[in-house]
C-alpha cells in the first residue's frame, strides 16, 4: 500500500513510528536510513557551521529535517537551506519551492541518492543538489532541475570550491571536508 505524508504523520503523532526509527518516506514508501558513521556526522557539523557563520540568517540552516515532496515523499536530508521565515517552518514542512540547497552525505547510500533522491529532488524542482561522497572524497553538485534529472552537474574534488548558487559569497574546497 502506498502511504500518503498525512498517513505517515499520523504513525509519527501516534507513536507507530518514534524519533529512534531512521527512516523517511520516498514515493509512498517507508524507507530505512543508513546509521550515520563519524565523518559523515563531523561533515555534516561543517557544513552546518559554515553555513550559519556564513549566512547570518539570510536561510534557514537545517539538519535532518524533512521536505515535503508531492504528498508521498519526505525524504530527511542530512543538510537543508532553506528560504528565511522567522517561524522556522512551525507551521508547515518546508515544500521544494522553500529549499535552495539540500545535501545529502553518503557513505553507504550513494546508489540511492546519486539514483531515486535525485530523480525525486529534480522531479519537485529542488534548485540545488549536493552529494558528498565520503568513500571518494568528491562531492555531486547537481544544478538545474529537469523532469527526473538535473542538467548542469558536476563532479568537484581536492581544490575546488563549493559555491551555494544562492549564496556565492560563501565557499569551501572539497578537500577541507575530509582533512
Amino acid at each position: 500500500m502506498r502511504i500518503s505524508i498525512d498517513r505517515y504523520q499520523r504513525m509519527v503523532s501516534t507513536g507507530v513510528l518514534t524519533k529512534d526509527d531512521r527512516v523517511e518516506l520516498i514515493e509512498g514508501e517507508i524507507i530505512d536510513m543508513a546509521s550515520i558513521g563519524k565523518i559523515h556526522a563531523a561533515i555534516v557539523s561543517q557544513l552546518q557551521e559554515l553555513f550559519v557563520t556564513g549566512l547570518g540568517g539570510r536561510a534557514n540552516v537545517v539538519t535532518g529535517g524533512p521536505i515535503d515532496l508531492g504528498g508521498f515523499s519526505e525524504p530527511q536530508s542530512d543538510l537543508m537551506l532553506l528560504k528565511r521565515r522567522d517561524d522556522f517552518y512551525r507551521g508547515k514542512t518546508p515544500e521544494a519551492v522553500d529549499a535552495l540547497l539540500v545535501v545529502e552525505v553518503s557513505d553507504s547510500s550513494l546508489n540511492f541518492d546519486l539514483g531515486k533522491k535525485l530523480g525525486l529532488y529534480a522531479r519537485y524542482g529542488v534548485a540545488e543538489y549536493w552529494v558528498v561522497d565520503v568513500a571518494s572524497k568528491c562531492v555531486f553538485v547537481q544544478r538545474s532541475p529537469d523532469q527526473e534529472r538535473y542538467a548542469d552537474t558536476s563532479e568537484m574534488r581536492g581544490a575546488n570550491l563549493l559555491v551555494p548558487l544562492a549564496f556565492p559569497e560563501l565557499s569551501i574546497a572539497v578537500r577541507d571536508l575530509f582533512d
